[in-house]
């Protein structure tokens, strides 16, 4: 039982390149057509470079000579950066109930608003607590309600639907 070799992360470069022959591209970008690995990797080190796999599933596959430190870094700082830029959806939520005050309401409406604005999802969750059960037809029509105020910012991601004691809906910007 021999230990298993740690994997390396990135592109395969240099030594560990197993195939025969490459499609070479310089370092000034010059495709110089079909080499033979050993070849290249010579030239590649005579240079002070390394010879990196670009396009491995390629026949030949694609090698090129380049700084392979300064790849890495190059790719690791663009990975940087794309995490940085992406925005990460949020699910809000805003609990009502069926007898809710006009003012309430437009407060959670205010709020629903403002989430829509950020970008993130609202679950609208309509609660039932004791007789209000036998009433969820003023459930369905809030429900209802706060759909057509939204529908100019908002579409319907899943339409009201009763779980239990709660009627649920969720919203997404537009």
């Amino acid at each position: 039982m021999r230990p298993v070799a740690p994997q390396k992360d990135g592109p395969l470069a240099n030594e560990d390149i197993t195939s025969p022959d490459v499609q070479l591209i310089d370092a000034e970008g010059e495709n110089r057509g079909i080499v033979r690995t050993r070849e290249a990797l010579a030239e590649a080190q005579e240079q002070g470079l390394d010879l990196v796999l670009i396009a491995a599933n390629s026949n030949p596959p694609v090698a090129k000579m380049l700084d392979l430190g300064r790849y890495k870094y190059a790719a690791q700082k663009k990975a940087a950066e794309a995490r940085k830029k992406q925005k990460v959806i949020e699910v809000k939520e805003v609990q009502l109930r069926p007898n809710i005050d006009d003012h309430d309401y437009q407060t959670k409406m205010k709020a629903v608003q403002r989430f829509l604005d950020e970008g993130d999802r609202v679950k609208v969750t309509m609660r039932f607590r004791g007789r209000e059960m036998a009433h969820q037809d003023l459930g369905m029509q809030l429900l209802i309600k706060v759909k057509e105020q939204t529908e100019a910012i908002a579409k319907v991601e899943s339409q009201p639907r009763s779980e239990g004691r709660q009627m649920v809906m969720v919203l997404a910007p537009k």
